[in-house]
Order: C-alpha cells, then structure tokens, then sequence
C-alpha cells in the first residue's frame, strides 16, 4: 500500500511518452520549479497521517515527472521526519543528468527510474522528449547515480513492440543495464490505454525474450489495483482518483464493492459516469478504462 505524495500540477512533464497513461503531455518543460510551497505539501501529509497508518511506502509521484519539483530534496528529508516508513520517488530517468537532481534523490529509500529506450533514435521514438534533453547525458547520471545511491534503485522497462522488443534492442539495452548498480528490473507493458492509439502493445514471446534476456521480472499482468479516497461520496470519490490515476471497470467496482455499495449503486454509478462529459471511456485489451479530463 503506497501513499502517494504529488509535488506537480497535472501534466507537467519533460517527456511525452507515446504510452503514457495519462495522455499527451500539456505543459511541455524542462525547467525545475516550486510548483506548490513544501510547507503545504506537509502540512497535507501530517493531517493524512494523524488518522491513516494503512501504507507501507511513501511514494513521491506525479501525474508529470516528479523531479522538476525544484525542493525535491528538501520534501523527502521532512517527509522522512514524520515517518519511519521508507520514501520511495517513481521518475522517468530524464532529469539524472542533472546533478542537483541526483543529489536530491540520494535522501530516498527507493528509487524507481525507468530505462526503456537504447539509443537515441529509441528515446525520441518512446518518449519525445523535450528538446534540451537527451539520452546519453540522462543514461550516464544514471550510471553516476547508481553508483553511490545507498537505497534500493528499482529499473523499470516499459516495453513497445517494434521500438524495443527485437533481440537485438534488448542485447542494446543489457549492455546499458550492466552499467548500473541496481537491485531489481521490472519489465512492462501498457496495461492500460496509452497516449497513442498506434502503439503495439507486445505478445507473449516479446515479454518473454525480454525477461530472458535482461534477467528482470514480469509486472504486465498486473492490471488490477485497489484504489481508496478520503471522499464520503461514491462518485465525487471516483473523479478524485481517475483527475489522477485512470481506472478500469474492475478497479471500480471493487472500490465500490469496499465500500458496501449495492449492485443497483454500482450500475446507476456506471451509468453516470457514461454521460459525464469531464469522464473519457476507453476501451482496450477487452475491458474499459475511464480517465478524468479535468
């Protein structure tokens, strides 16, 4: 159970990658700013935890990329003060070559970049990134970083067939991955809808070639969470989560389902939620995902 901790408005992002589950990014940059006062991002956290204990992990993440919080640092050393549960931050990997950034991750507990692509003709095709940002120079601050990170550091590689499926872009990249110091690698596939209609999510035997080849760990059948929110009412309580994080049919019903909701309240929600215009319904992979607009 991770407590999630956002430091970034909405779509705030140095990439725009084609399978991102929240869609194309919006506001497009590259700058390090303090988009919101730390003293009020704790002040949240310490009004949650006087009445919550049911986490295992903090998680600094965002609907963007969480490291162009310019007090990332100065954030994870108070979140640190008021809990002994570690401090975890998910990020895309493009800001690593950013020493201050580096030196800011260094108070984490766990570390979770991403590395999916091998080149740079691959990071453009995955990630479209901002234009001052560019593959080698964030691959090294990885390498950099690893070596002196003193927590967990937690590879993921999101896999796209036909950009970094082929034995011989997996080779590539267990090259770059012998480079760093880390503790696991996880490899995904976009389980829920991505940013482009085109992209080809990849079979069987890709997820298979790439966990024999990168000796990681397969996470691209866990497409079901359990998702919960501080808001009394039902629907206002779904629209809280999907602003932030998309949800399937299933990750609905069993929120609603835990919260003692009839099957009768459980349709009429659906049913509601088909004509909310602020609601976009996705079919993919067989079942709908609903995202939030606004």
């Amino acid at each position: 159970m991770s407590l999630g901790v956002s430091p970034i408005p909405k779509k705030y992002c140095n990439f725009s990658c084609v399978y991102c589950q929240i869609g194309r990014t919006d506001h497009m940059t590259d700058k390090r700013e303090d988009f919101f006062p730390v003293e009020n991002i704790i002040d949240e956290f310490k009004e949650y935890i006087k009445e919550n204990d049911d986490y295992h992990v903090v998680t600094v993440v965002g609907e963007g990329e969480p490291t162009l919080y310019k007090s990332l640092g100065k954030l994870i050393a108070e979140l640190k003060k008021l809990t002994s549960k570690p401090i975890a931050v998910i990020t895309n990997g493009a800001n690593l070559g950013d020493k201050s950034v580096r030196e800011d991750l260094m108070e984490c507990d766990l570390l979770l970049p991403s590395l999916d692509a091998f080149d740079e003709a691959s990071f453009k095709a995955l990630h479209r990134p901002h234009g001052r940002v560019k593959f080698l120079k964030s691959y090294e601050g990885l390498v950099e970083l690893s070596q002196k990170f003193k927590g967990e550091l937690w590879i993921e590689v999101m896999l796209i067939e036909g950009i970094n499926t082929s034995e011989e872009a997996l080779i590539k990249l267990k090259a770059l991955l012998d480079k760093v110091k880390y503790t696991k690698v996880y490899i995904n596939a976009p389980v829920r809808p991505p940013a482009e209609g085109n992209i080809v999510v990849p079979p069987k035997e890709s997820i298979e070639r790439a966990v024999n080849i990168l000796g990681g760990f397969s996470i691209d059948t866990l497409t079901t969470g359990k998702f919960s929110s501080g808001i009394v009412d039902n629907y206002e309580g779904i629209l809280s989560i999907i602003k932030r994080h998309p949800m399937n049919q299933f990750e609905i019903e069993a929120f609603l389902k835990d919260r003692n909701c009839s099957e009768d309240e459980i349709k009429n929600i659906f049913n509601i939620l088909k004509e909310d215009v602020t609601v976009e319904i996705i079919e993919y992979k067989g079942f709908y995902t609903y995202r939030g607009l606004i």
